[in-house]
Formats: structure tokens, C-alpha cells, sequence
């Protein structure tokens, strides 16, 4: 049975994963993105590369809203609050 210390720590070591991972997400994205706008720019007057930005943006602050906890409509009092009532529901 895991100790309340090395339960913190694994809960520690998982959010810094977390954490690395969404950076090197915003890493990929500040990198591909403007060579994506360099090859639109240098080959058709359509704007195209507005599509990928914008998917990968949604998916950036998706998964920025995971790792910090910012959620609007699942954050952490809600969380909370549907822990409880789990936990009230399977009383006897």
C-alpha cells in the first residue's frame, strides 16, 4: 500500500509530465505553424493555413485548461461537488 508521501510524489511526477508535454505541444505549434504560413504565403492567395492554426489553437488551450485546472464548466469546485455526491450515493 503506496504511503501518503509517495502518493504525492507520483501525483507530482505525473503533473510535471502534464506540464512537459503541453510545452512541447506550444513548442510544435509556435515552430510548424509559421512554416505552414511561409508555404501558404509562397504558393496560393488563399489563407488556408488559418484552418491549422486555429484546430491546433482549440487544441492548445484544451489541453492548457487540463494542466492548469482553468476549466469553466468542470473546474475544481465541480469536481468537488460530483465527488460528494458519488460518495453520498454509494452510502448504506
Amino acid at each position: 500500500m503506496e504511503t501518503s508521501n509517495e502518493f504525492r510524489y507520483k501525483r507530482a511526477k505525473e503533473k510535471i509530465e502534464e506540464i512537459k508535454a503541453f510545452y512541447g505541444n506550444l513548442l510544435a505549434y509556435c515552430i510548424i505553424i509559421p512554416f505552414l504560413a511561409w508555404i501558404n504565403y509562397n504558393t496560393t492567395s488563399f489563407p488556408w493555413v488559418i484552418f491549422p492554426a486555429i484546430g491546433w489553437g482549440i487544441g492548445l488551450l484544451g489541453h492548457w485548461m487540463n494542466v492548469t485546472g482553468n476549466h469553466p464548466f468542470f473546474g475544481k469546485d465541480w469536481e468537488r461537488r460530483k465527488l460528494e455526491e458519488l460518495m453520498k450515493r454509494d452510502e448504506f
